[in-house]
């Protein structure tokens, strides 16, 4: 008879002295990660008078930053102008995505599927620099519009193919049964497909939310215009590189006072949204990445 010594590790009990580490080592590291993030939201409700640069917890407290931010300006209008991107932008791409990968998984049925999918993942592997795309841009006309920061990154080749591997795994027997029923491939699309890939709609959804969201580097080098501004860049010109509201727009005057609260609350509402909207689309991300990943 095999003795208890001889069981696998993972059917032994757990060592109470192994447990106790790992909760030590697993509340440290939480810890690390939460400490910053409440210390931003903290003190963006610092009075602009209070240091706020002694502790986690202001001295004195104050919505002050928030309403001299939503009173109006540069921060107010970036704000709108990252929601709109964001929405219009991860509603094209979604759409771009998924039919292109669902056309992908034509590779038998349809001549020259194949080799356009070599194309979708040979762009993979090799990418245009700066000036290529900087001239393409400026090519069709783009500079200073926000299509610009839209059109160049409709399609994420990583995210074609997550999906296309998601569609090639649904049953084959519906579509057929929908074929024989009369259906075209564009009504089993609508109403087959879709339907049944929700999971891989809303991860590869949310991964393109929090690239529009986070776009920084596009719009530095397509966008002259401050007053087109999203919210990253002018986090990253008022809050890292200490420029006054003022100094950011040539035709309008923002009495936005340059203090750390202000700063800290700036920050905090270029973070909440994605903060908020993870949470309840994060029960898909097993489903929707790790089943999309399994075959090629």
């Amino acid at each position: 008879m095999t003795t208890s010594s001889h069981r696998p590790a993972w059917v032994e009990p757990p060592n109470p002295v192994v447990t106790t580490i790992k909760g030590v080592v697993i509340g440290l590291i939480l810890l690390i990660m939460i400490y910053p993030l409440a210390y931003v939201i903290l003190n963006s409700f610092a009075s602009p008078n209070a240091t706020t640069t002694a502790g986690l917890i202001p001295s004195e407290w104050s919505f002050s930053s928030y309403s001299a931010i939503f009173k109006g300006g540069i921060v107010q209008r970036s704000l709108i102008v990252s929601i709109l991107i964001t929405l219009v932008g991860t509603a094209l791409s979604l759409a771009v995505t998924a039919t292109l990968a669902y056309a992908l998984t034509k590779t038998r049925q349809v001549p020259g599927v194949r080799p356009a999918l070599y194309l979708v993942l040979l762009t993979m592997i090799f990418s245009a620099g700066i000036i290529p795309n900087y001239l393409v841009v400026k090519a069709f006309g783009l500079l200073d519009s926000y299509w610009s920061l839209i059109i160049p990154v409709l399609a994420s080749a990583f995210n074609v193919v997550v999906m296309r591997n998601f569609f090639m795994q649904l049953p084959r027997e519906l579509f057929e049964a929908a074929r024989i029923d009369g259906a075209g491939e564009l009504s089993i699309f609508i109403k087959i497909v879709l339907p049944l890939s929700k999971a891989v709609l809303a991860v590869i959804g949310l991964f393109y939310a929090v690239s529009y969201w986070n776009s920084f580097f596009n719009a530095m080098l397509y966008l002259n215009d401050s007053s087109k501004w999203p919210i990253q860049l002018v986090l990253n010109s008022y809050v890292l590189q200490g420029q006054s509201m003022s100094s950011m727009n040539n035709t309008e005057m923002y009495n936005l006072p340059s203090s750390q609260s202000v700063q800290m609350a700036v920050v905090v509402l270029a973070t909440i949204p994605i903060l908020v909207v993870y949470p309840f689309l994060q029960k898909y991300f097993t489903k929707g990445v790790l089943t999309g990943a399994i075959k090629g």
